[in-house]
């Protein structure tokens, strides 16, 4: 079975060669590269984390993890999970979450512990349950909470601390440029910036003027995210904002490529079916067996969206009850694929 530790030896292609100079500095932590697999909630995980980066994700981020969570005498599975990390992942950022910054600052102590090379707290979650708490995005209707956080934990923590922010809370307050200066002016070695208000979630275009007007008022580190959807988005988007890396979130589930400087729809159906083999190894030994299937499932509808007979192919993956069974249809699927193409060239040779 695949190990942590042997990751080096799977059958990746060939990653987009890291540079061999830092891009860019998160205070003293040099960053090889400007794309970056955004922090999301039940995607980024470290089985998920380790193969972008092993494609060229310059920079690791654990999932959000709730400070309540992280201040518990004993972490549950779950907690524990959201936190690990592995020794190659450089540099590896730990993200926090919560509404109290007292007990942000303790949570952001006790997670230095785990020897992070960044500690970053989440102010972009939309999740109602979360920002009409005042977690999440629900700290920018708080700009004094942040800062409060920020004098802080840039004193007392010994790593870089940064910050992960939307533009606003909604249209009639975006405070973006105010929350940016705050970061800075309080300690904070780097922004991530998604272009979008609280109220907007994931609808409509992200502002990327937004985004270079961040870049032009802060002198620290700016990473862009929203609507980064294929390679070339990436330096799209650095070259019109100005900003110092890419983030990609959404763009990067199920296309992992996204690192390695090619689109989907350049990944040959053979290498797609064997990394998604390889990402399930990774989930049942981090997760166990049942709950490395389950967990996988979402992650396996993705992988296979767009190719010929995916829509049949889907449903089955998704509501499939074993490991063998999962296998069983990836191989039928294969096998099908490659009648089908034959076919079409036997059909189109013929005309």
């Amino acid at each position: 079975m695949l190990t942590y530790s042997n990751i080096s030896t799977m059958q990746f292609e060939p990653r987009k060669t890291r540079p061999t100079r830092a891009t860019f500095f998160v205070r003293d932590v040099p960053v090889y590269g400007d794309a970056i697999l955004a922090p999301m909630d039940g995607y980024s995980d470290l089985p998920y984390r380790l193969i972008c980066y092993e494609l060229g994700s310059a920079m690791s981020y654990t999932e959000f993890t709730n400070a309540d969570g992280i201040l518990q005498k004993r972490w549950g599975d779950s907690i524990a999970q959201k936190l690990k990390f592995d020794a190659t992942e450089k540099p590896m950022t730990i993200q926090i979450y919560g509404h109290d910054p007292d007990r942000l600052v303790d949570a952001a102590k006790r997670v230095e512990a785990l020897e992070p090379d960044i500690v970053d707290l989440n102010m972009g979650c939309y999740v109602k349950d979360i920002a009409e708490r005042g977690a999440g995005s629900g700290m920018l209707r708080f700009p004094e909470r942040i800062a409060n956080y920020f004098a802080r934990v840039s004193r007392e923590l010994r790593v870089p601390v940064t910050g992960k922010i939307r533009l606003g809370w909604d249209d009639a307050s975006r405070n973006y440029l105010t929350v940016a200066k705050i970061l800075e002016d309080n300690g904070a070695s780097l922004i991530a910036v998604h272009a979008r208000t609280k109220a907007q979630a994931y609808h409509g275009s992200a502002d990327w003027d937004a985004l270079a007007e961040i870049k032009q008022t802060v002198k620290i580190p700016v990473v862009g995210n929203g609507d980064v959807k294929m390679v070339a988005d990436i330096a799209r988007m650095k070259n019109y904002t100005g900003c110092d890396a890419v983030m990609i979130g959404r763009g990067a589930i199920g296309n992992p490529w996204i690192f390695s400087g090619r689109d989907r729809d350049q990944v040959p159906l053979s290498e797609r079916v064997a990394l998604l083999r390889q990402h399930l190894a990774l989930n049942l030994e981090f997760y166990g067996q049942r709950g490395g299937l389950i967990l996988f499932r979402k992650h396996a509808a993705r992988y296979i969206a767009g190719l010929y007979g995916a829509a049949h192919l889907r449903v089955p993956l998704l509501t499939a009850e074993s490991v063998q069974e999962f296998d069983d249809l990836l191989g039928q699927y294969q096998t099908d694929a490659r009648e089908f193409v034959h076919h079409e060239r036997a059909v189109s040779l013929a005309v």
